[in-house]
């Protein structure tokens, strides 16, 4: 009996274990995970997930480009493929698009053929509005075995975050939170495509104003890697 016990615990430890890992922002069992990037510059990277949707973009854009900043959209490709003239639209003002999966499901536990479609299906779609493929951001920031090496197959980066939108209504403390944790290199994750998102659609003149009184400067993420220090992963 005590065997027994030992022995469902030591399962339920490995998939908490296995758990914890799956959404481990820093941190990847197979290949190399880019969370932050170590440089001197002062560079961060804005990035956005889900949509594309309308409001969220007749929001954004033009908050970015009042102040002269490059984002990176990690992008649904189920979405992208009902508005491709949204994402061109993105592509044309100067901004990068990521590969945020085809149907935005969990990816753990999964076939490696499903990680190759969910991946080839949105990089298509990519091509298709004039941006190229090569990042990916998994749904809800999962990830274990397969898909890291699918990815790792296909050369694309994968890219998690190290500050992130936090909980709140309040747009002051919203906006407070995100410009005190942000350091040359971070990646900034913000959810502002979608009518519940409307906190940080307010907030967002404020982060990029606090961004720049702190001398920092918004970049797209592959600006970011390009500007990794020598030797650094």
């Amino acid at each position: 009996m005590i065997g027994a016990c030992l022995a469902v615990a030591v399962v339920l430890l490995i998939v908490v274990g296995l758990w914890q890992i799956g959404k481990a922002r820093c941190f990847v069992l197979v290949g190399d995970v880019v969370c932050h990037v170590a440089t001197e510059r002062p560079y961060v990277a804005l990035t956005f997930d889900d949509g594309p949707t309308t409001y969220g973009v007749d929001a954004i854009l033009p908050v970015l480009a009042e102040h002269r900043a490059r984002a990176t959209f990690f992008l649904i490709g189920a979405e992208m493929e009902k508005r491709l003239a949204l994402v061109r639209r993105i592509v044309r003002s100067g901004h990068e698009i990521g590969n945020h999966s085809f149907d935005h499901r969990l990816m753990i536990r999964r076939s490696m053929g499903y990680y190759r479609d969910q991946i080839t299906r949105t990089d298509d779609l990519i091509r298709r509005a004039g941006g190229t493929p090569g990042l990916f951001r998994p749904p809800n920031g999962k990830k274990l075995i397969g898909l890291p090496l699918v990815l790792r197959e296909q050369h694309h980066e994968l890219i998690m975050w190290n500050v992130e939108d936090p909980r709140t209504n309040d747009p002051a403390v919203f906006t407070r939170q995100i410009v005190n944790e942000a350091r040359p290199g971070s990646i900034i994750l913000v959810h502002a495509m979608y009518r519940a998102n409307g906190t940080a659609r307010a907030a967002l003149p404020a982060i990029l104003d606090g961004l720049e009184a702190k001398g920092l400067r918004v970049v797209t993420v592959s600006e970011l890697i390009a500007a990794r220090e020598v030797g650094e992963r």
